[in-house]
């Protein structure tokens, strides 16, 4: 019993008090990364949409805009937390695009897929898609705010 207290319940009740660093560090971290790296697409979608041609992806002269907006402006979403879950189930559908479009032909076991760093904005991705923004953000707010009841 001394064990579990100690290894288990302990921790768990401190972490309790930090329930909301979690999903803030991580939005924040990979929402800054694509933020940036979206907003560098935008910029030069004439060489992106060259490159989803190269990688068989359909429509290309659509998808590249719309995946550099997506990352762009999701990214920013994420930071602020706001529309997280929509902005993060996105940008997880884009990772699996980008594994099966750009990666799949060098994946040759488990542990090269899992170690793609496509596979770990993936699990990130769909985290916050599922557990939500947090209580450090916008969307918490808006909820607390203008849900009925509240």
């Amino acid at each position: 019993m001394l064990l579990l207290n100690l290894l288990i319940l302990w921790p768990k009740r401190i972490a309790g008090y930090f329930l909301w660093a979690g999903p803030l560090v991580a939005r924040l971290t990979v929402g800054y990364t694509f933020m940036c790296t979206g907003w560098l697409k935008l910029q030069n979608l004439d060489a992106i949409t060259e490159a989803f041609i190269s990688w068989g992806i359909p429509f290309p002269q659509v998808l590249t805009p719309f995946v550099s907006g997506l990352e762009c402006f999701g990214g920013a979403f994420l930071m602020l937390g706001l529309l997280t879950r929509i902005s993060a189930g996105g940008l997880a559908v884009t990772m699996v695009v980008a594994i099966l479009a750009a990666q799949w032909s060098e994946v040759d076991s488990l542990q090269t897929l899992l170690g793609l760093e496509e596979m770990t904005y993936f699990a990130v991705f769909t985290w916050l898609a599922i557990g939500g923004a947090g209580a450090a953000s916008l969307d918490h707010w808006i909820e607390r705010r203008f849900s009925p009841g509240a």
